[in-house]
């Protein structure tokens, strides 16, 4: 085991979860997740895409500050609390996504038999991703992981 695996053994231990950020790459937007919140708290990873870091730790961490305390959410909720005044909605991330976005889960996993759910959020202006008036840079800044990767390629 190296030492970055041992820190998020350890940080799942003292705080039930390791977040994990990875950086903008060309088009490709940012995202964060969580590694160890469904072995801590019996509720589904997390993850949120193209926001800036502080704000996608904050996200995270309140994800994982709720479940812990038991509160629990579904696929096609909406909660509040999580980005500024906005409801978000969650939506179960599709396996065929795993292997693209969940290196860590699936090592700390063994494999793919752990549930992610994706934060989506609005803009300031209450329009989603997959509304007819979000910008195309909006709805591919933020990609659906609720359908199947060779869906979203196509």
């Amino acid at each position: 085991m190296d030492t970055d695996e041992e820190k998020a053994l350890a940080d799942i231990f003292e705080y039930g979860c390791h977040v994990l950020h990875v950086l903008a790459e060309g088009n490709l937007p940012p995202f964060t997740y969580t590694v160890g919140v469904e072995r801590t708290s019996s509720a589904p990873e997390i993850v949120v895409i193209g926001l800036k870091q502080p704000i996608a730790h904050s996200v995270v961490n309140e994800y994982n500050r709720r479940v812990r305390l038991g509160e629990r959410f579904s696929p096609g909720q909406f909660a509040s609390g999580f980005v500024g005044g906005f409801d978000c909605q969650f939506r179960e991330v599709h396996r065929s996504h795993y292997h693209e976005y969940f290196g860590w889960d699936i090592w700390l996993y063994g494999g793919t038999e752990f549930r992610v759910l994706q934060l989506v959020y609005p803009t300031t202006d209450g329009i989603w991703p997959w509304d007819q008036e979000a910008s195309k840079w909006f709805a591919a800044w933020q990609p659906l992981l609720d359908i199947e990767a060779a869906a979203v390629a196509r």
